[in-house]
């Protein structure tokens, strides 16, 4: 991956939820492939019950929606949380404090302190993986396919198809709008999860982050 390619790529992810078997393959393989300590996860999967009248079950597979306007980044005191020119935001650990406020400050429970380590940590499309030219553990270990990854800026990519010619839906708080890069398909029956970030009070989103009713 050249610098010229950083520049234009920007990753999503689309999820069909009817697809999702809760197998949990994308699960395990996160966190064999990210190392990620005992009791911590980057990616998990909700049980939608009872969604129809033949009591049909659903579920929702989630990650870090790798916002454009993300308020962990902005929730960070010393830049360790990051928007890369590919559209996914990353934590440096060599300057992570551990302090947590970007834990609080995303709407999806994304984010975890490492107890170990003790710095954040989160899903970030598996970004060593992307560089090899491999796509994230999660979507090629997933037995259905459930997720679709590619570049949301390249109009011939499958992804960017898939969005420009079938309805799709996001998850948003109610009170702020994150833009985020996770997409599923409208029709799939999604939770109700997204919270209101609590932020610091040495933290100042403009304006514009918070949504006006």
């Amino acid at each position: 991956m050249n610098m010229s390619e950083k520049k234009t790529k920007k990753y999503g992810i689309v999820i069909d939820g009817s697809r999702c078997i809760d197998c949990r393959a994308c699960m395990i393989a996160c966190k064999v492939e990210n190392k990620l300590p005992e009791g911590y996860w980057r990616n998990w999967i909700r049980s939608v019950w009872n969604v129809d009248k033949a009591g049909v079950n659903e579920f929702q597979p989630g990650q870090c929606m790798q916002c454009d306007d993300p308020s962990c980044v902005a929730a960070c005191p010393v830049g360790a949380t990051y928007k890369l020119p590919v559209g996914i935001v990353a934590i440096d650990p060599k300057t992570c404090i551990g302090c947590a406020n970007c834990v609080s400050a995303c709407p999806y429970g994304a984010r975890y302190r490492d107890s170990t380590r003790r710095i954040a940590d989160k899903c970030d499309f598996c970004y060593h993986r992307l560089k090899r030219g491999e796509e994230p553990a999660c979507v090629v270990t997933c037995p259905t396919k459930a997720r679709l990854f590619g570049d949301l800026n390249d109009p011939d990519s499958e992804i960017r198809q898939r969005i420009n010619h079938g309805a799709m839906v996001q998850i948003i708080s109610s009170q702020v709008n994150t833009q985020p890069n996770i997409y599923y398909l409208k029709g799939t029956r999604l939770l109700d999860w997204a919270v209101t970030p609590t932020l610091p009070g040495n933290v100042h989103m403009p304006p514009t982050f918070w949504k006006t009713r």
